[in-house]
């Protein structure tokens, strides 16, 4: 397994990021989502970037058919809208709630651009997470045109192995908040396909397999 390349150096985000730690701001700065909501489209001007309070965010695309394209789906204490920190001025995708209630921090760019200043660590941080999520959705839309979806399903979950996985008894556990279809969603797939293909890999001893945790039995054998 490799080291946690999503590993912010002891860098806790929550309590950086969120504005409400900060004196300057008051408790109700949050926004509140429902289940289908959208935060932003693409077009619209970019001016602030967001932290995952509660729920859950997907960020996907659409092609001229109408057909979606999941690029992430994003849990509490995660970023997004990241790329207006590199000067984006406008959203490239869509952003929609997928959970009730989601519950954002808004961060806009000039606190942004302050706490990165006054912590050089926490800037630096936030940079190499900019470059390694481009990375890992680059590596995704390789996967999605040239492997079939048991291999896309098996890199999916190394990659969170990589990012979030832990040692236990001898295995690598994996804590995780995705739902089948999310699963389905982020390797373009059916939730059918991924519910048989787990059960495989649960038959053939390469994993155990829960809601809210995978245990890779087997990390080669993925």
């Amino acid at each position: 397994m490799k080291d946690n390349i999503w590993c912010l150096e002891d860098v806790n985000l929550y309590h950086i990021l969120c504005p409400h730690k900060l004196k300057d701001f008051a408790e109700n700065h949050f926004q509140n989502f429902k289940n289908g909501d959208f935060i932003y489209f693409p077009g619209d001007t970019s001016k602030r970037v967001f932290m995952i309070s509660k729920g859950k965010v997907k960020i996907v695309s659409y092609n001229e058919k109408g057909d979606e394209l999941v690029k992430a789906i994003l849990g509490k204490g995660e970023i997004f809208g990241e790329k207006v920190i590199l000067g984006a001025n406008e959203r490239a995708d869509y952003a929609m709630a997928c959970t009730e209630p989601t519950l954002l921090c808004p961060m806009d760019l000039p606190t942004m651009y302050k706490l990165m200043r006054d912590n050089e660590k926490f800037g630096l941080s936030i940079y190499k997470l900019i470059g390694l999520r481009l990375k890992k959705m680059e590596r995704r839309f390789e996967s999605l045109l040239f492997h079939d979806v048991r291999t896309r399903l098996c890199e999916f979950i190394k990659d969170l192995a990589d990012e979030n996985g832990k040692k236990r008894a001898g295995l690598i556990c994996i804590s995780h908040f995705y739902t089948q279809k999310d699963f389905a969603d982020l390797i373009g797939t059916k939730r059918e396909t991924v519910t048989r293909l787990f059960n495989e890999l649960k038959q053939e001893g390469i994993i155990n397999y829960s809601r809210k945790e995978i245990q890779i039995l087997c990390y080669d054998k993925l």
